[in-house]
């Protein structure tokens, strides 16, 4: 019996420390934290565009969905081509317009008859589709879709028979076309004169994406995967938080407000980072008169920088011209855009050199500079000084750099930090060289070059704590070297 009792009593503590331990470790600092897909599709960072269908050919921006299927027919298309060239530029990804809001479908779906079937292209027997997700597991790319909700040319658009059909439109790319890492929707409905209204079902939509491809991540205002960021420039906000509420919200017309896109909300309950969208041309489908208004590559690295560079992921349009081809004039920029982020990030400067933990202890540590995101160092409040401390790399010898970037450890705790900062020691004194305020998956800063054996990370303040996964220091040229 006494045996028994104290084994019960043993069992109690046990269970009572264990609750309390996650308490500290889950309770009032409790955050939300992404998905094992979101973890994945943060991973990826920049991936490719594709804008192409009949506007391809009428040279329109938005088709009246009365096009003929004739006026698809592409003279060299090359998947591979884009995959190449999406691999140059250092893309991880491409996602294409299978159907845009002319309701022209890139394969030959069952559930239409404006299709690729229907075209002269392959005699009625091509599918963009599969050419391109065959592509991109050649190479080693995600490949994600694009399916308007919108269609100007079914017939049983605005009525609710049509959301039956878009259903069974979006199943055939959800099981025939192998994996998906994004399925990307706009909030596009009827826009224009008397143009017809749908009342999307959109939940019953996201059942189907979770059922068939769970992996893959949901683009929209308000995800449920990642979010819209709110203007089609690139960039996100320098404040960018990955958590949002979602509560009241639609998406187009209802959705959030700008400026909620752009920053995210510090408390919002929902894991939903942002998304980037841009075209390196001024439209997003291809013509011809816009072959010299190819952004630059130094233009694209500024956006890389105020997305990618603010913990937003890039989806950088790039629109085939009538051959079924990149450009080689939006080639050429891209290849030279890919080896700025090449050379620029090769060397990290501070890998493997000597950290401590300053002003707290002469306590050593490895997890900021051993080369691992995902190892980190924990910063905790200190209640004497109502901050989070300070860790000191020794460099060993003097360095040139202009260049931050950071990361926190998202996986389990979520995004935390709310200011930082970079200091150099010089002239006997610590020197502030950038601050910012939120990290999430990563920060990149660059500022003018600086100098020094000695670098500072302060963290000014954070939601409970911080943890760091990694520090980068990088000497970043913006033309190629």
């Amino acid at each position: 019996m006494k045996l028994r009792s104290f084994l019960h009593t043993l069992i109690a503590f046990v269970f009572v420390f264990a609750q309390a331990h996650a308490q500290r470790s889950s309770g009032s600092n409790a955050r939300p934290a992404p998905s094992a897909a979101q973890l994945a599709w943060h991973d990826t960072e920049f991936y490719f565009f594709i804008h192409f269908g009949p506007n391809t050919f009428t040279n329109k921006e938005w088709g009246e969905g009365t096009e003929p299927e004739s006026i698809f027919n592409p003279t060299d298309l090359d998947c591979e081509q884009w995959c190449r060239v999406a691999k140059l530029a250092g893309a991880r990804g491409i996602v294409i317009t299978a159907k845009h809001h002319d309701g022209f479908c890139l394969w030959p779906s069952r559930y239409s008859t404006h299709t690729v079937r229907e075209s002269p292209w392959k005699a009625g027997k091509g599918d963009v589709l599969r050419e391109l997700s065959d592509a991109c597991k050649k190479h080693g790319l995600k490949f994600g879709v694009y399916l308007s909700p919108w269609d100007r040319n079914h017939p049983k658009y605005g009525t609710p028979e049509y959301n039956d059909v878009y259903a069974n439109t979006l199943t055939e790319l959800l099981t025939g076309y192998g994996e998906l890492f994004e399925v990307w929707w706009d909030g596009a409905n009827g826009e224009g004169k008397n143009g017809k209204k749908q009342t999307y079902d959109f939940p019953r939509f996201e059942k189907l994406v979770k059922k068939y491809q769970p992996n893959a991540v949901i683009f929209s205002d308000i995800g449920p995967g990642c979010r819209w960021a709110g203007n089609e420039q690139g960039t996100v906000n320098e404040t960018n938080w990955c958590t949002l509420d979602t509560a009241g919200f639609g998406r187009g017309a209802t959705g959030p407000a700008t400026q909620t896109l752009q920053t995210g909300q510090e408390n919002g309950k929902l894991w939903i980072p942002a998304e980037c969208d841009v075209s390196i041309r001024p439209g997003w489908f291809y013509h011809s008169e816009e072959d010299n208004q190819v952004k630059t590559p130094e233009t694209l690295f500024q956006i890389y920088l105020k997305s990618i560079g603010r913990g937003g992921n890039l989806i950088l349009n790039i629109p085939p011209d009538r051959r079924g081809r990149i450009h080689e004039n939006d080639s050429l920029s891209l290849q030279t855009f890919g080896k700025i982020i090449e050379h620029g990030f090769n060397q990290n400067l501070a890998f493997k050199k000597p950290a401590i933990v300053s002003e707290r202890s002469s306590t050593s540590i490895k997890q900021l500079t051993d080369g691992s995101k995902d190892t980190y160092f924990q910063f905790l409040k200190r209640k004497e000084t109502n901050d989070f401390g300070s860790v000191d790399i020794d460099l060993q010898v003097e360095t040139s750099f202009n260049c931050l970037k950071i990361n926190e450890k998202i996986k389990k705790t979520g995004q935390r930090v709310k200011s930082f900062s970079l200091q150099i020691w010089k002239e006997g004194a610590w020197v502030e060289v950038c601050r910012s305020t939120t990290i999430g998956a990563r920060k990149i800063l660059v500022f003018p070059p600086v100098k020094t054996n000695k670098v500072r990370l302060i963290i000014h303040d954070a939601i409970g704590f911080a943890e760091i996964g990694e520090l980068g220091l990088y000497a970043v040229s913006f033309s190629p070297k």
